[in-house]
């Protein structure tokens, strides 16, 4: 059954790009039957929202405005004022936040319990705004949107062969609906409302916002025509919902206009965010395809100054899963869980194209002269890890994981941090090591968790907001 909307949710900020001083952005509306949202109120004059998509007894709206980058300003909607904080050049907050739902039963979650982080993450920004919100991958799980239509309830066990146009048609309109009623309960939370509303987002997609494994599944599954319709329909619910916009109508900071890969990047003084897209384009074989290597390394020949935040919606660094890899396959009952080992970096299958990234990685460090930050989610578990590149210079990769999704138990978490013993080295001149979040005593810690970046005075920290735990002690970067 479709969720039915009655009252407007949002305004939902996206941040469009930043140049010139300016922060370019989309508010998004969803709003029930044919109401239209009032405009929005910005410095720059009056802006009335465009429609952008019609559901079943709902419509999606965008208003596309600026707001100044150098400080802290305010736009008003509906009779309301919003703060936002803004300033992109001094002293600075983000959040980094990943995995917002669970595989199965999410919509049925108890909504303070689900929330209960964003909750704690919307008090943070009371007592001390963020400029930026960092989503780092699997903003919505999207694994049961499947059910439900013929032809996908068997997904991806079972994929009719040769399913007719008229029956293709029909799931396409099942499936887009199903994200509808997905995002616009995430996004009707109030926790989360109340934080979407007054700090902007950059969201970098991964596999729960398609289906658990994308592109580590079987090509007989991503290539038929329900995998390709499944995609599809992802693909546009991405861009409608995550980014505010659609198809033919990507904003300025995305790599490619055409959209054959989502990669994107954003820069402004003193710090670049980059956000390789490592799902569009992916293969059991190829995490990133051609058009996001091209990005990729036409980055890493830019000079940046200051600081480079590399989003990685895997983890770049981490204990040698190969091991694990060879196990599964040797063991029947354990090869159902192959697709979410070859999801990894660290598969002996992505051996290859690991190292590549983390010698593009080593390159852009140098030749900045800086240290260079990793932020990952994915894996339900809060950890660090550090690459030394020589020269003084290392990587720091911050993982935050999941804002939402309950953790595993510390037996898995324990398990993990044993794996990390063996190290794990794939350019052996550059060694890495998996460390301990600071006040922490293992390796990885199974508790929900969302991550603070600050730059004060040029310096830049890092603390995790464990659910248990409470904050960490900064970690410097």
């Amino acid at each position: 059954m479709s969720i039915h909307i009655t009252h407007p949710i949002g305004p939902i900020l996206l941040l469009d790009d930043v140049a010139m001083g300016q922060m370019s952005l989309s508010a998004l509306f969803i709003m029930p039957g044919g109401q239209q949202p009032p405009p929005i109120i910005a410095p720059t004059g009056t802006v009335v929202p465009v429609a952008l998509a019609l559901f079943d007894g709902a419509t999606v709206w965008r208003a596309r405005f600026a707001l100044p980058a150098d400080r802290a300003s305010h736009y008003a909607w509906n009779g309301q004022q919003y703060q936002v904080a803004g300033d992109l050049t001094g002293d600075l907050r983000l959040a980094y936040v990943s995995c917002n739902g669970e595989e199965v039963g999410d919509m049925d979650r108890e909504g303070s319990e689900r929330n209960a982080m964003w909750a704690r993450l919307r008090d943070d920004h009371r007592r001390a705004p963020f400029a930026v919100m960092l989503h780092g991958g699997d903003q919505v799980y999207a694994d049961e949107v499947t059910r439900g239509h013929p032809l996908s309830d068997d997904w991806p066990d079972r994929v009719p062969d040769n399913p007719r146009p008229d029956a293709l048609e029909s799931l396409r309109a099942h499936l887009r609906q199903r994200f509808f009623d997905r995002y616009a309960a995430l996004y009707g939370a109030p926790e989360l409302a109340w934080l979407a509303a007054r700090v902007p987002s950059l969201m970098q997609w991964d596999d729960h916002d398609i289906c658990d494994g994308w592109g580590s599944l079987p090509r007989s599954r991503t290539e038929s025509a329900v995998g390709q319709a499944l995609f599809a329909t992802a693909r546009d619910s991405f861009l409608l919902f995550q980014h505010g916009t659609v198809a033919g109508d990507l904003p300025a900071r995305f790599a490619d206009p055409q959209g054959m890969h989502l990669g994107w990047v954003i820069t402004v003084p003193g710090l670049r965010i980059l956000a390789p897209d490592m799902r569009s384009e992916r293969t059991r074989h190829d995490i990133i395809g051609p058009g996001g290597w091209t990005m990729m390394d036409a980055e890493g020949r830019r000079h940046a100054q200051g600081h480079t935040m590399l989003m990685s919606s895997v983890p770049l660094l981490g204990p040698r899963m190969s091991i694990l890899e060879s196990l599964m396959v040797a063991i029947p009952r354990m090869q159902k869980y192959e697709d979410d080992l070859r999801d990894q970096w660290q598969s002996r299958t992505h051996r290859e194209e690991w190292r590549r990234i983390l010698r593009l990685v080593r390159d852009m460090a140098r030749r900045d002269g800086h240290d260079l930050t990793a932020l990952s989610g994915e894996i339900h578990l809060a950890t660090r890890a550090e690459m030394d590149l020589g020269g003084g210079l290392h990587l720091h990769q911050l993982v935050a994981s999941g804002i939402a999704h309950r953790a595993p138990p510390k037996g898995w978490a324990r398990f993990l941090g044993a794996l990390a013993w063996l190290g794990e080295d794939p350019l052996p001149e550059h060694p890495i090591r998996i460390r301990p979040l600071p006040g922490q005593r293992h390796r990885y810690v199974a508790q929900r968790n969302f991550l603070v970046l600050e730059r004060r005075r040029g310096a830049w920290q890092a603390v995790w907001d464990l659910e248990d735990s409470g904050r960490t002690p900064p970690l410097p970067l």
